[in-house]
């Protein structure tokens, strides 16, 4: 599964698909109903990124990463869970009771325990479809945008692959060492973010010239303020260090140095004065 972070607006139509599918409904023996409340199969994440009064939320849905190395598995009892052939991992909702282990070993938070059932729960690529003919999960089938891309990646033709091999689709937390089976396109970098405001009018400056230069690369990025004075350069790499020029004709010229982006940055009000 590919998933672009680029499209996903946060409409958890995949977090309520993913309920409608499972809430008070038993899959054996892929799955034991999953609970109305404290379980999220396919959780969709918030991230508040910046800080006021520039911030913007990045929406992330966290399904099982159906793992190539999956460290639920590891020390279990005999068939409590299992990975098929086509890389999907299985808890067996009967012989995985009180293995609480399978739950506490995942490093991405994705394995559920239930309580009243005394057993791990988690996504499963709602393999119970896959296996009647369905060519996705409920979740990506639900995305009115689109968001999900699902299929074979050993197949080279399918999208997912494709998408792969390109280079642009990362695994989130590839530290963790799990060789993790889903990926992310448009994945949120660091933002540098400022206002310009007129010295001579106190209003928000629109047109002014923004540079940001990426002091070891020499890579420059150039925009200009919007009708509030709103500048923003997105997707950048956060350690690095830039410096920033905002220029505006019969203004004096503006230059930051040694801008160190270790987070997301607003800059705050930056006031052009006439020369």
């Amino acid at each position: 599964m590919v998933i672009d972070l680029g499209k996903c607006q946060g409409c958890y139509n995949c977090q309520i698909a993913c309920k409608d599918e499972y809430v008070e409904n038993d899959w054996p023996p892929y799955s034991a109903t999953q609970p109305d409340t404290g379980q999220f199969w396919m959780h969709v994440q918030e991230r508040e990124r910046g800080a006021y009064p520039r911030i913007k939320m990045a929406h992330i849905p966290l399904p099982c990463m159906q793992c190539d190395k999956p460290p639920c598995l590891n020390g279990i009892a005999s068939d409590a869970g299992y990975k098929r052939s086509d890389g999907i991992v299985i808890f067996d909702p009967v012989k995985s009771a009180g293995q609480k282990s399978m739950q506490a070993q995942c490093p991405y938070g994705v394995v559920y325990w239930n309580d009243k059932l005394n057993i791990p729960q988690k996504c499963t690529f709602c393999a119970h479809l896959l296996d009647r003919g369905w060519t996705e999960p409920r979740c990506v089938q639900s995305c009115p945008i689109a968001a999900f891309t699902f299929g074979d990646l050993d197949d080279p033709n399918s999208d997912v692959a494709k998408l792969v091999a390109a280079g642009t689709a990362k695994s989130l937390n590839p530290e963790f060492g799990t060789n993790p089976r889903v990926y992310y396109t448009n994945m949120p970098k660091t933002f540098i973010a400022g206002t310009v405001v007129n010295g001579s009018t106190d209003e928000c400056f629109e047109g002014a010239a923004v540079t940001l230069k990426d002091t070891a690369s020499g890579a420059t990025m150039s925009t200009t303020t919007n009708n509030y004075g709103d500048f923003e350069f997105e997707g950048l790499d956060g350690g690095k260090t830039y410096s920033l020029t905002i220029q505006a004709s019969g203004y004096t010229t503006i230059t930051q140095d040694s801008i160190v982006l270790k987070t997301d940055t607003y800059l705050g009000e930056l006031v052009l004065r006439k020369s």
